[in-house]
């Protein structure tokens, strides 16, 4: 029998391994396995992962929502409260402007408002004990609250802006007020001063003694005193115009190489011409040393106050004329003749006239040598006192561009002329009027700052 070939009549085992393969292959790529007799796809467990994921992020989403929620409901919440904290501040500054002066609707209206906003708190605060915040329109309730702390804010400013008009027109009417007492004063002074002028006494008290003296009477004495060289020299001034006479260049000659920094600081030269000649030899008793012997120091201090005493109560011309010979009468020729030279006199009056009445003893009744003579009785007054203190006072000066020093000086003018910017200090350009020291107390001489 002839042999059959087996590949013709049965698969062979290549091609149903290939066969096997292909269908394992197909379902591996499908992802159709069997599993106890069920089939499950990768498809449907991805779709299971999927919608756990989105479960979880739903409830965090809610969560979140709440949170919100909540936060701005309590915003909300803060923002009634807070306003209605500033309409009870409005209110009750309200109520304070109402009182002064008193008006008694604005009184009950301000008193409305503060208790109507109590209640409000006090309902805020119940509902925020009890948990019970309103939450059905938290950014609308928000807005409100703000408005209408703004609007109290701007309500309580215009209260503080009326007080602060009627304060402002209260001190206005204060200082109309005062500024009147004031003027009354400053003519009441005036007329009393030109009392004092006029009759020639000095405004020191009657019952002064000895024992009582200081350093405060002879400061008024010594402001007196400068009232009447200022007086003088303005009227020597007067005069040297009339005549002609080129006052910088007399300024120059008494003050040599000075700038001023006003043309009417020339004066400042003539009074310190002037204070020189007249408290020339002030430290001496008799105004010139070893002139005429000297009591005892009790005495001596006796003697001045009483000379002080006695002709501070007489007008000047009155005592001349009945003592020409007197310590004062000889003081005022012999200064005089110091301050007015021949030349000035012969220029001012045109002759020496008056010149020579002075030097025969006698005090010629011009106005000239009146406003003289009430200068020369001021500083003999102040000499006088100087030398009736325990301790004894003594005249100084400065000297010529020294430094400023506030404790011993002070300027004429009001304020240091100096360059704008400059980092120099002052320096004295000369002395004006001079300054005193009794004891421990130093009274300022007066300079002009170059």
């Amino acid at each position: 029998m002839d042999s059959v070939d087996r590949t013709s009549v049965t698969p062979s085992k290549s091609r149903l391994a290939r066969t096997i393969a292909k269908v394992f292959h197909i379902r591996a790529v499908t992802g159709v396995a069997p599993v106890d007799g069920n089939q499950k796809t990768k498809s449907y467990e991805r779709v299971k992962v999927v919608d756990d994921v989105s479960y979880t992020n739903s409830e965090s989403f809610d969560e979140d929502n709440e949170k919100l929620r909540l936060r701005a409901a309590t915003d909300a919440f803060l923002a009634r409260l807070f306003a209605s904290m500033s309409t009870v501040k409005a209110g009750y500054a309200q109520l304070q402007f109402a009182q002064s002066p008193y008006d008694a609707d604005g009184i009950q209206a301000a008193d409305q408002m503060v208790v109507s906003e109590l209640k409000n708190l006090s309902e805020l605060k119940q509902c925020y004990l009890k948990n019970q915040l309103d939450d059905s329109s938290p950014g609308k309730t928000q807005m409100l609250a703000e408005l209408q702390e703004q609007k109290s804010l701007l309500k309580t400013y215009e209260i503080m802006g009326k007080k602060l008009d009627s304060q402002l027109k209260l001190k206005n009417s204060e200082i109309t007020f005062l500024q009147e007492k004031l003027a009354d004063a400053n003519r009441e002074n005036k007329l009393i001063e030109k009392r004092l002028n006029s009759s020639g006494l000095l405004s020191v008290p009657d019952t002064l003694h000895l024992s009582s003296l200081g350093p405060n009477h002879f400061v008024t004495v010594l402001r007196q005193t400068v009232k009447y060289i200022r007086t003088f020299v303005r009227l020597m001034i007067n005069e040297m115009e009339l005549a002609g006479w080129d006052l910088d260049a007399a300024a120059s000659a008494i003050e040599p190489g000075v700038k001023y920094w006003n043309a009417n600081h020339r004066c400042f030269a003539f009074e310190s011409f002037v204070c020189r000649e007249m408290f020339d030899g002030f430290n001496y008793p008799y105004f010139s040393p070893g002139k005429g012997s000297l009591p005892e120091q009790p005495k001596l201090k006796q003697l001045f106050f009483n000379r002080f005493t006695e002709l501070k109560c007489m007008k000047t011309r009155e005592y001349l004329a009945r003592k020409p010979k007197s310590s004062l009468g000889k003081f005022c020729t012999s200064k005089y003749l110091s301050v007015v030279h021949p030349k000035m006199e012969s220029s001012l009056f045109g002759n020496l006239s008056q010149r020579n009445v002075v030097k025969s003893g006698e005090h010629p009744e011009t106005t000239f040598f009146a406003t003289f003579s009430e200068m020369a009785k001021r500083v003999w007054l102040l000499h006088c006192l100087a030398f009736s203190l325990e301790p004894q006072a003594s005249i100084f000066q400065v000297a010529n561009k020294c430094r400023f020093s506030e404790v011993y000086m002070e300027s004429v003018c009001e304020e240091p002329f100096l360059p704008s910017g400059g980092t120099m200090e002052p320096a004295v350009a000369f002395t004006v009027i001079p300054g005193f020291k009794i004891g421990r107390t130093v009274v300022q001489c007066q300079v002009y700052l170059s």
